[in-house]
């Protein structure tokens, strides 16, 4: 009995010195790839922490507009979005930022400026259902587009920010917020939004291509 034990045993001996092989050939790519993983949870986490402490200066700054609820703050997986409802930044019809907006855009700079300077920051302008009447514009998509690209050149070209920082684009009103049969819904769905992504920009080097976060696929 001790015998068939002992070539019972033998063939298990080698088989788990073979499993042990096979692990020791494979660790080292396994913990390198540990390795990474564990790098890019640490920069997603401080990139999140850097956003929330944004968050924190920008609602101390701005604590007048949020408590009248002309500027909302939120932290969404896609990143920090800061939102103005269209009256605080523009007449209506108009693309034209209002003197009275600068002050409010100029805190946004700043944070901006001085804590984010490198990361993705995408602006989106969107309206309510109400065709364009009394306006130049086209159509929704033309008007909203344009307030986003407005901002924009606010924040660059008064403000100094980075540019490969931006994009802007205008959805019209086909991602509304809120129901467009009450005046506060439309006025909730006339707003623009500057989001600021966890990820920072990718600077390109020669024949390297520069992939830019999709929004879309981040909500």
């Amino acid at each position: 009995m001790g015998r068939l034990k002992f070539l019972v045993a033998i063939p298990l001996i080698f088989a788990l010195c073979g499993c042990s092989i096979i692990l020791q050939k494979r660790n080292p790519k396994d913990l390198d790839q540990i390795d990474n993983l564990s790098d890019e949870l640490k920069k997603e986490r401080q990139a999140r922490e850097e956003l929330l402490r944004a968050k924190k200066e920008l609602e101390e700054q701005l604590k007048k507009e949020i408590e009248e609820k002309k500027i909302k703050l939120e932290m969404a997986k896609k990143g920090l979005v800061i939102t103005f409802i269209a009256e605080i930044l523009f007449d209506s019809g108009k693309t034209v930022i209002r003197d009275e907006a600068h002050s409010v855009l100029d805190k946004v700079a700043d944070v901006i400026n001085n804590k984010l300077s490198d990361r993705n920051i995408a602006i989106e302008g969107h309206t309510d259902n109400q065709p364009i009447k009394h306006s130049s514009w086209k159509s929704n998509w033309e008007l909203s587009t344009a307030r986003a690209t407005s901002v924009l050149h606010y924040l660059v070209d008064n403000k100094n920010a980075n540019p490969a920082m931006f994009s802007a684009i205008g959805y019209g009103e086909y991602r509304s917020v809120a129901s467009n049969d009450t005046a506060a819904g439309k006025q909730q769905n006339r707003r623009v939004e500057i989001t600021i992504l966890p990820e920072k920009i990718i600077k390109k080097t020669s024949g390297e291509e520069v992939v830019i976060p999709d929004l879309d696929e981040i909500k």
